[in-house]
C-alpha cells in the first residue's frame, strides 16, 4: 500500500469518526432536526360537489342523539403511525412547508396557514389539529353505538377529509357545532368544507339533523 493510499485512509478514518462523534451527541442531546420539504403533500382531497350533494341525500336523517356517556377518550387519538410519529405531528408536518422536526417526530417550526381563517402560524403551538367532523357530534350521530376501533379510526382517519391543522383559538371556537352553526370565517373556504363534511358522514355512516342538512345543502348548491 502506497504512503498516499494510507493518507488518505487515515483521513477518512478521523472524518468518521468525528461524524460519529457529532452525530451521537446531538442525538442524546434529542436535537436532531428533520427537515421538510419546502411544499408538503395535501390534505386529502373531498369529493366534487355533485357527488357531495348525492351523499348528503343518502345520510340518515333524524335528530341528534344523547351526549350522556362522551368521552374524548372513547376516541382513542392521538395513535402511533410510521417512523414513531403520532397523527398529530403527521398532519403537522402534511399540512406545513418547511417543517422541522426533532429526533422524536414533534414539530419545532414551519409554516402553517389556517384554511378557516386565512391565518399564518409559525409555532405549532398556535396550531390545533381540527377533527372536521368533532368527536361528540360524531358521539351523537352514532358513534355511541360504535366499537372503539371504530371510533379510533375515525379520530386519527388520514385516508379521508377529517384532519387539518388549523388556528387554535378558531378550533376552539368551533368546538362540537355542525354548520347550522358553525362555518368557518373565510367565505371561499365553505364549499371545501361542506364537501369535506359530508364526505366524512357517508363514509362513515353517520346521521344528520334537519337543521344541520339544510345548511350543507345551501352550502352545496353554491358550490
Amino acid at each position: 500500500m502506497s504512503r498516499t493510499s494510507t493518507s488518505a485512509s487515515g483521513r477518512r478514518g478521523v472524518y468518521a469518526r468525528r461524524i460519529g462523534i457529532v452525530a451521537g451527541v446531538a442525538a442524546l442531546a434529542g436535537t436532531v432536526f428533520l427537515n421538510g420539504p419546502s411544499a408538503q403533500a395535501e390534505p386529502p382531497a373531498p369529493p366534487n360537489a355533485e357527488t357531495a350533494r348525492t351523499q348528503l341525500e343518502k345520510l340518515k336523517v333524524q335528530p341528534e342523539g344523547s351526549q350522556d356517556g362522551y368521552s374524548r377518550e372513547k376516541f382513542p387519538h392521538w395513535s402511533d403511525q410510521k417512523d414513531e410519529c403520532n397523527t398529530r405531528e403527521v398532519v403537522l408536518k402534511r399540512d406545513g412547508k418547511d417543517v422541522k422536526q426533532d429526533s422524536y417526530c414533534s414539530a419545532k417550526s414551519g409554516t402553517w396557514t389556517s384554511p378557516y381563517d386565512g391565518a399564518t402560524w409559525h409555532d405549532p403551538q398556535d396550531v390545533d389539529i381540527d377533527h372536521v367532523i368533532p368527536l361528540s357530534e360524531a358521539w351523537k350521530s352514532g358513534a355511541r353505538d360504535w366499537t372503539t376501533d371504530r371510533r379510533e379510526d375515525l379520530a386519527n382517519d388520514l385516508t379521508h377529509s377529517q384532519l387539518i391543522a388549523v388556528t387554535d383559538n378558531v378550533n376552539q371556537g368551533k368546538g362540537d357545532q355542525d354548520p347550522a352553526k358553525w362555518l368557518p370565517s373565510k367565505k371561499s373556504y365553505h364549499c371545501t368544507y361542506a364537501r369535506m363534511w359530508v364526505s366524512v358522514k357517508h363514509t362513515y355512516g353517520m346521521t344528520v339533523d334537519s337543521a344541520e342538512k339544510k345548511a350543507l345543502s345551501g352550502i352545496l348548491k353554491g358550490c
